[in-house]
């Protein structure tokens, strides 16, 4: 379903164990503590592309807005609701061939998804 292919983002969170189990299971991601990095859990996708963490939020931290590829919106999205986040822009088109959406997750970030060929 999702392969979750991005480069190196940052995430801030208010629980990290409710967002480690959110992402896991959204994006098939492998979540665990950066090596020399303490308390600097990083993510790596299914196909092994690592490259970002989940971090504690702070005041005044300003928020990246990443966008995941993912093979499937729709059940991505499905599965963003299930876990209490909330759609914010529904599939919509980019080209004949791609897509994209927005979702919130619940500590309230904003995350783009990506499914299709530029």
């Amino acid at each position: 379903m999702a392969h979750g292919d991005i480069t190196h983002v940052e995430i801030p969170v208010d629980d990290l164990a409710k967002a480690t189990e959110f992402y896991s299971q959204i994006f098939g991601w492998r979540i665990t503590e950066s090596e020399g990095f303490e308390g600097y859990p990083m993510w790596q996708a299914p196909n092994g592309v690592s490259g970002g963490a989940l971090t504690a939020r702070e005041e005044g931290f300003m928020q990246p807005r990443s966008v995941i590829e993912v093979d499937s919106i729709d059940e991505a999205l499905a599965k963003v609701e299930q876990l209490g986040g909330t759609v914010t822009l529904p599939k919509a088109p980019i080209t004949p061939t791609s897509w994209w959406a927005v979702f919130t997750d619940p500590d309230g970030n904003s995350i783009g998804l990506f499914e299709g060929e530029m």
